[in-house]
């Protein structure tokens, strides 16, 4: 399995946000811009609490595997795999829906005099906030579950990974 490249995540955030930013001034040219959903950083944050939190629990349990610590429990690899997936696909999902806040965010700091607006640009910022903070926990989770390299490669640079 691939590792996350910041760098494809950046390039999803700058597209999303540069479409949605032009999305939403063709919207407001023709009607009434829809509203960024207040739901929409509680979700994200949500979903950080939950990588990080199956981050940190893999993380003990290997590190009382490695200490052989009596009646330790084992990291299943399938278990690990499937945690990295769930990580890479928020990663790539939050990238994509904090670009397209960001982009509408961006548009709607033109129009801050307006509450209703000024709101709606607070609520696109947070999305961004949690957007990154899924990113970074899907980092972190990535990080927890890296094998070793192995030895026999003897500097071959390949990295094994639990999945």
């Amino acid at each position: 399995m691939k590792e996350l490249r910041i760098r494809t995540l950046a390039a999803v955030f700058v597209v999303a946000g540069v479409l949605s930013w032009a999305g939403a001034r063709l919207w407001n040219a023709v009607g009434s811009l829809p509203s960024v959903p207040l739901a929409a950083p509680i979700v994200l944050a949500l979903i950080a609490a939950v990588l990080l939190a199956t981050a940190l629990s893999l993380r003990a349990r290997l590190k009382a595997q490695r200490e052989r610590r009596p009646g330790a429990r084992g990291v299943d690899p399938l278990v690990a795999a499937r945690a990295v997936v769930f990580g890479h696909a928020s990663a790539l999902v939050a990238a994509l829906v904090a670009g397209m806040y960001g982009g509408t965010g961006v548009f709607l700091l033109e129009s801050l005099e307006i509450p209703a607006r000024r709101d709606q640009a607070i609520y696109a910022g947070f999305s961004v906030l949690a957007g990154i903070a899924v990113i970074a926990a899907a980092f972190f989770l990535e990080r927890v579950c890296k094998l070793p390299e192995d030895d026999d490669n003897h500097g071959g640079g390949g990295v094994a990974r639990a999945a």
